[in-house]
């Protein structure tokens, strides 16, 4: 069989705290990203997005890549991979250049950004993302594409998204251990929003919000740039706790109460629906109404919105996202949470499944897997090749040059 190229191929690997996942893509300049293999594992060794035990996070991501191996057909080598926790901070910064030439150039375009880069940071964080909001040529402003005007002076507004230096070390100690190089870790709420946002809603407003099992990661776009990113440390975990003290039953159970019959809003769950729960021990299990276990769950859900509301207003941005907000993330998925987002919010909400892609997109069209996809949508546009350069990411050429190889059948 034809062997397939080596640039063709792109793999995402979402961390997360209760799942690690692997997506391959197979990428042809000017077409969306077709998804060839997925592969899922449970996450263990992490907490709230942040590596505590490297050793089970290894096994962890060997047999999600291993996996999604299996399916598509070939030798991951390379992925580019999710990072959250709380650690995740944010910074708007400015930067200035002269334009070499009159001319503005790809090379001009670097030298502003290093510039606008050029900050104070603490020397046990790192700048993990940058993303220019806008360029202005000799004052004039709201420029997105710089490249060939002319011009004397040079100047751009980045967003910075930094990181706790030994979070992201630790993150790529373990994915190295499994034999594989990072192309770029993202932040896991920019690799949602590459996902499930669209054009429209950057450019009115809006505010997305991932709620992972572990942490729930925000990022607000105006006037189609990326302004206010940031992760919050809670998430579907902490629900599931919830479940457990108050029904009285094992973690694993309250788990598969919370997937199979939580609701999120308890005016939605009638009072004459039961559920069986099971009890600790030996103890027999017990029918209680489905309206306990909402009332159980509800109160979590209202606080993560309102801790979401707070960072919303703190961001100085709550008037300015018009299109609402867009939920994504697996704990995004149970009944009743965009009714409740509605009623605390006072805006339009939605819930964001991954866009963009084709080839196995049905397996991929579910908000859980937001952050994977996004990954992918994010390498096949060149990462940070794109005249973005991060401390630690690759050139273009080698990025091509680690890539797999992988084959459709035989040799």
């Amino acid at each position: 069989m034809n062997r397939k190229t080596e640039k063709n191929l792109i793999v995402g690997l979402d961390v997360g705290t209760s799942k690690i996942v692997s997506i391959v893509g197979e990428h042809t300049p000017g077409e969306p990203v077709e998804i060839i293999g997925i592969g899922s594992h449970p996450a263990h060794g992490l907490k709230r997005g942040v590596v505590v035990d490297i050793e089970s996070t290894v096994h962890s991501i060997q047999r999600a890549v291993e996996e999604a191996e299996l399916m598509a057909g070939c030798q991951i080598r390379s992925v580019y991979a999710s990072i959250a926790g709380s650690h995740i901070k944010d910074e708007n910064s400015h930067g200035t250049a002269p334009i070499r030439d009159k001319e503005v150039s790809v090379a001009d375009l670097d030298v502003v950004l290093n510039s606008a880069c050029a900050i104070a940071i603490p020397a046990d964080r790192s700048v993990l993302y940058r993303e220019p909001q806008e360029y202005l040529i000799d004052g004039q402003e709201g420029i997105r594409h710089p490249v060939g005007m002319s011009g004397v002076r040079l100047e751009a507004n980045v967003h910075l998204v930094t990181g706790a230096a030994s979070a992201i070390q630790n993150i790529t100690k373990c994915i190295n251990r499994c034999g594989l190089q990072v192309d770029e870790l993202l932040p896991a709420a920019v690799a949602s929003a590459r996902a499930v946002l669209t054009d429209d809603e950057r450019e009115l407003g809006v505010c997305m919000v991932d709620i992972g099992a572990g942490t729930t990661d925000i990022a607000i776009y105006t006037g189609g740039a990326l302004r206010h990113t940031t992760s919050l440390a809670i998430g579907g975990d902490q629900v599931t706790s919830d479940i457990a003290h108050l029904m009285r039953t094992p973690t694993a159970h309250a788990e598969e109460l919370k997937v199979r019959y939580a609701c999120a809003l308890a005016q939605l769950a009638h009072a004459e629906e039961t559920i069986q729960v099971p009890s600790v021990g030996d103890r027999p299990p017990r029918r209680l109404a489905r309206q306990n276990l909402a009332e159980a769950v509800q109160p979590r859900y209202e606080e993560i919105f309102e801790m979401v509301q707070a960072d919303l207003r703190r961001s100085g941005r709550e008037e300015l996202v018009r299109a609402g907000i867009v939920l994504t993330g697996g704990a995004a998925r149970m009944e009743g949470a965009l009714d409740l987002a509605e009623e605390l919010f006072h805006m339009p909400v939605r819930l964001g499944t991954p866009q963009h892609v084709t080839g196995l997109a049905d397996v991929v069209a579910n908000p859980m897997q937001a952050t994977g996809v996004g990954l992918l949508i994010y390498g096949s546009r060149g990462g940070a090749t794109r005249g973005v350069p991060v401390a630690g990411s690759s050139t273009v050429g080698s990025l091509w040059n680690r890539v797999a190889t992988w084959f459709k059948g035989e040799f």
